[in-house]
């Protein structure tokens, strides 16, 4: 089952180098505020914000552009107990939602990141949504809503990921594709082309 808390941002609240610890500390008062904001916070998979672990422990992909875009960002991955927590940070998006995948190969240097790869599935099961009880790929993480000034400032949880052996994400590439995930279409959900990418780094503890 998939958990999502959505924060509404402006593109100056992301810009320029900011220290991530401090970015992580910050963002679980303002998640805690969603279940007061019920137009803009709640959908129907969203639950209660969890404070995240140490900064260090965070797996982490910085996102570069792909297929032209301005994309850029970050998306960091930590240990949840049975679930990978995933925070993305991203500006340079189109308004609405974009399909969000981890793709098999650790490899964003192709213009259009095509050496990515497919979807990470060591399984071999279909594409799906991530909250669909039926198997599908390990890297389906459905789809992130940019708002209108082309920001996401995210959190999510999925209990498909690891970061530990034999699935583990380290070392694949996160993407962000131009359109929606329509959670059907084989192999990959039609979401268009990644217009970012970033190859997922072990976490600066291990």
């Amino acid at each position: 089952m998939t958990r999502k808390y959505q924060i509404l941002g402006s593109g100056p609240r992301i810009r320029g180098a900011r220290p991530h610890a401090s970015r992580a500390n910050a963002l679980p008062p303002l998640l805690a505020l969603c279940p007061l904001l019920l137009l803009g916070c709640q959908d129907r998979n969203v639950s209660a914000a969890t404070e995240l672990p140490p900064a260090d422990e965070a797996a982490i992909a910085r996102l570069a552009p792909a297929s032209g875009s301005e994309v850029s960002g970050e998306v960091r991955f930590y240990p949840g107990g049975d679930s990978v927590i995933v925070l993305v940070e991203a500006e340079g998006l189109e308004t609405g939602m974009h399909g969000f995948h981890i793709h098999e190969t650790g490899d964003c240097s192709a213009p259009d990141a095509s050496s990515a790869g497919d979807h990470f599935a060591p399984q071999g099961n279909p594409h799906g949504s991530p909250t669909m009880e039926q198997p599908h790929h390990v890297g389906d993480m459905g789809n992130i809503r940019a708002d209108g000034n082309g920001v996401v400032m995210v959190q999510l949880s999925f209990d498909a990921l690891s970061l530990q052996e034999p699935n583990s994400i380290i070392g694949k590439a996160v993407i962000i594709h131009a359109q929606a995930d329509d959670l059907q279409t084989q192999p990959s959900g039609d979401s268009g082309d990644p217009v970012a990418c970033g190859v997922i780094q072990a976490p600066a503890n291990a």
